[in-house]
């Protein structure tokens, strides 16, 4: 008998899931008054960031490599360096994927998972300091 190991991706429900967190995502930085600052810094119309997030999850948790195969390597910090991302911003982007996860991710160990490094990728992708 052998043991059939599954991706994230499929243990959190695959594209339906994906979908839904990023749509909630970008709908609660849409909406929260707490998270102006992070939604500033995003175009008007949110659908082209979704759709990026949205392929970016899924090759990152183990679906198909949708964002490496259209753009290449990430580089999520160099392709962010022209929005000023401070401790306000980076803290809002947590809040809203948190909540977002918390809300369509319903297992509470494969949000755990995820979200260590999630939350060291928000702190890396902060590019100034408070007051700068």
């Amino acid at each position: 008998m052998t043991e059939e190991t599954i991706t994230l991706y499929q243990a959190i429900g695959g594209d339906e899931t994906i979908a839904k967190l990023t749509r909630r995502f970008y709908e609660l930085m849409d909406t929260l008054p707490e998270a102006k600052n992070c939604r500033a810094i995003h175009p008007p119309d949110l659908a082209g960031s979704e759709r990026k997030l949205y392929e970016y999850l899924t090759g990152y948790l183990g679906g198909p490599p949708l964002y490496t195969e259209k753009y290449g390597h990430p580089r999520l910090r160099s392709r962010h360096f022209m929005a000023e991302i401070g401790p306000a911003e980076r803290d809002e982007w947590i809040l809203c994927f948190r909540r977002a996860m918390d809300e369509t991710i319903e297992h509470p160990k494969l949000r755990e998972i995820i979200w260590a490094p999630i939350e060291r990728l928000a702190f890396h992708m902060q590019n100034k300091d408070e007051g700068q």
